[in-house]
């Protein structure tokens, strides 16, 4: 695949010009309980965030990066079945570097690969096929979608859906994540591009397509981020972060509508353990809902925080970022033991680990 270099997304609402839309999502946004402690003045104590059975020690920062790798724009984390966490970013280094890198639960380095995706490293997703797991990888510069193996082998990539008839050219299709159906298929949510829907079956053959932008039924803006949601008490279905639309919403396994969930400012991603579900909020906050959708917690968030995060533009401003807050969360996940690990989109990247305490 050929290599490239770092490139903004192209949207009708790409990331860069979402601040000038916080307005007229700022009471949405203050929904929700929120609590966050904050390290004392010493800076010795790791900030708590959360209440009640939902409380976590957030470490930012976490991981050790090896010398030949310098975090862009993070983006995706998922874990294999082994424990291993598995991240992706977008590099603006002139020489191609490897867009993912995997690291232990405590933080050491493991292995990288993917300099075929610099600069195009978005979202992440893993599937175990048979006894080995594969990483499927939306390339936003290549315009492609990759499916890999655990040492970084591409087993096959996919470019344009041209079946869909939707793409007069290429540049118009920018896949940002991917979620798997139970039949073994996938779909892929084409964010930055056009917002359409790509369902392909268990054998990468494209099955239809759906969606397109607009803000009614069926219809979205940027949808960013996508997920099976087969929470127990609810019926199974395909939840999109909706993001440009301020909303979640859910449609069958083939497409047609089914709901909306509003008030989510800017929701990018998904991750479920239990009947929670977890959402990174690309507006300083990171969502926790329960079974029904309504909010538990929102985690790093008040409305100030996120007012000034806005107003001074603090997403290149590491020095004015503060212990317990997060400035724009484009990625979260549970691991198996319930703790959560959120990626943020920043420039020098960022990790952050909130140890499940409660």
């Amino acid at each position: 695949m050929q290599n490239s270099s770092h490139s903004n997304p192209k949207s009708k609402l790409p990331r860069r010009q979402f601040l000038a839309a916080a307005a007229a999502t700022g009471a949405m946004a203050a929904s929700g309980p929120s609590r966050v402690r904050a390290a004392d003045k010493s800076g010795s104590r790791l900030p708590i965030l959360g209440t009640g059975a939902y409380t976590y020690e957030a470490t930012h920062n976490w991981g050790t990066l090896p010398e030949h790798i310098h975090w862009g724009d993070t983006h995706g984390v998922v874990f294999d079945q082994n424990g291993l966490i598995y991240f992706t970013h977008q590099s603006a280094a002139k020489d191609p570097m490897d867009a993912i890198a995997a690291f232990d639960k405590d933080g050491k380095f493991i292995r990288s690969f993917g300099k075929e995706f610099h600069g195009g490293g978005h979202g992440l997703a893993i599937r175990k096929e048979g006894k080995e797991e594969f990483l499927y990888l939306c390339d936003i510069k290549n315009h492609k979608v990759a499916k890999v193996s655990l040492d970084g082998h591409i087993v096959w990539s996919l470019g344009v859906p041209r079946e869909a008839g939707v793409y007069d050219h290429g540049a118009a299709y920018v896949p940002t994540n991917i979620a798997f159906a139970p039949d073994g298929g996938f779909y892929v949510g084409d964010g930055y591009g056009s917002s359409f829907i790509h369902q392909y079956d268990k054998d990468a053959k494209w099955v239809r397509t759906w969606g397109g932008e607009g803000s009614e039924a069926g219809k979205l803006r940027c949808p960013h981020g996508l997920w099976w949601d087969d929470r127990p008490g609810r019926t199974p279905s395909l939840v999109v972060a909706d993001r440009a639309n301020s909303r979640l919403q859910y449609f069958t396994p083939d497409g047609k509508h089914i709901s909306f969930t509003p008030g989510l400012p800017h929701p990018c991603y998904f991750s479920i353990r239990g009947d929670v579900l977890l959402v990174p909020d690309l507006h300083s906050r990171v969502s926790l809902l329960d079974r029904d959708n309504r909010p538990i917690v929102h985690l790093g968030y008040d409305e100030a925080w996120t007012q000034r995060v806005q107003r001074e533009g603090l997403r290149g401003k590491p020095q004015s970022w503060e212990p317990g807050r997060f400035v724009h969360p484009h990625h979260a996940a549970f691991d198996a033991d319930g703790n959560i690990f959120v990626v943020e989109w920043l420039p020098i990247g960022r990790i952050t680990r909130l140890r499940h305490v409660a």
